[in-house]
């Protein structure tokens, strides 16, 4: 059964996909993770103007290749449109948090940060779609209950918005459940597909999830298609593939198969430019308009030949509900035949 769009996130939607309805979005929200990797480790040696100028760049070299871009509120989106280095014909989706989203271990981004930055704030910018990460164990229910709490109180935000909300849920390690690295393995694509069933239940509207098999224990690629399709199987959304820090070389096999199983397109950062947060200013755009833009193509030219469109899992719905044509026309025909009754002169025999 499909569900239901409204009008606002249809719009949303379609801003950040190409014509295609394919996703080929470039993820630019990385925060204190990028200070760390553009000050090796010391996130303090990097300066705010650094990191936007960064961001910049970045937005200069890639936008105009992408459906769409994701930025953080506090060194990317209003720079770069301020910047004019987002093309019109380009989405931007914003990144923000939940109080929970950092709870359980992820790269350092602080809710803390976004303290002034609501859906309002957002949608008033300009931006096609908010994203929200999530760290999730379905298998932990107590946790989970009040993370679904506030993930569906955070979606009936965007609802009144009308914005397009796009979920990236992540598993972890907890290490009073897996005794290492391959026992995690072992168990993380029952995890992935477990999460999607659960959070795509949700007022949301898509996915962005890791790819649910950790490559380095499992090589047969019959094993992991299955596994990818019996992830869409269980999502009743959209899902997109997100490159999670791994080398461009794995995500292209990573996306060739999540495409084909049924995602519809990618959400791909590091995998793009990560090598360029340790280049000189000089070397950096040469390698992002050459090298970045060349893996962008590439990725985007898999993603339209092997990715389902997202509204193949939706029905718009026109929620900016207009009076009944029929009832206002025969108003009009009432209202008119009263002014012509009023305007017209009796005739007497």
């Amino acid at each position: 059964m499909m569900r239901d769009l409204t009008i606002g996130k249809t719009r949303g939607l379609q801003q950040l996909s190409n014509s295609n309805g394919i996703f080929t979005i470039c993820s630019l929200d990385h925060r204190r993770s990028l200070r760390k990797m553009m000050g090796n480790g010391n996130a303090w040696n990097i300066t705010y103007e650094t990191m936007v100028d960064f961001k910049l760049d970045l937005c200069e070299a890639l936008a105009s290749h992408s459906s769409g871009v994701l930025l953080d509120p506090i060194y990317g989106a209003s720079q770069a449109i301020a910047a004019n280095v987002i093309p019109g014909e380009t989405g931007l989706m914003m990144s923000l948090e939940t109080p929970d989203s950092d709870v359980y271990g992820n790269d350092g981004n602080n809710a803390e940060e976004l303290v002034d930055w609501t859906i309002d704030k957002v949608k008033t910018i300009g931006a096609s779609g908010v994203k929200f990460p999530l760290y999730y164990r379905p298998d932990l229910p107590n946790i989970a209950s009040d993370q679904l709490n506030t993930v569906t109180r955070s979606a009936y935000e965007c609802k009144k918005a009308d914005l397009a909300l796009f979920l990236g849920p992540k598993n972890y390690i907890v290490k009073e459940l897996e005794r290492d690295n391959w026992e995690y393995a072992r168990k993380k694509p029952d995890l992935a597909i477990d999460t999607v069933h659960q959070l795509s239940k949700l007022p949301i509207d898509v996915l962005k999830v890791e790819f649910p098999v950790e490559m380095a224990y499992e090589q047969d690629g019959n094993r992991m298609l299955d596994i990818c399709q019996q992830l869409n199987a269980a999502s009743s959304v959209p899902w997109v593939l997100l490159s999670g820090g791994v080398s461009f070389e794995i995500f292209c096999q990573q996306l060739e198969i999540a495409c084909k199983a049924g995602a519809s397109g990618f959400l791909a950062g590091r995998a793009l430019w990560q090598e360029a947060a340790n280049m000189p200013n000089r070397d950096r755009f040469k390698f992002l308009e050459k090298v970045a833009v060349d893996r962008m193509k590439q990725l985007s030219e898999m993603a339209n030949t092997y990715a389902k469109p997202w509204y193949s899992k939706f029905e718009t719905c026109n929620n900016y509900l207009y009076p009944d044509l029929s009832m206002e026309w025969e108003q009009d025909c009432q209202s008119q035949e009263s002014i012509t009754t009023r305007q017209t002169p009796m005739l007497h025999n």
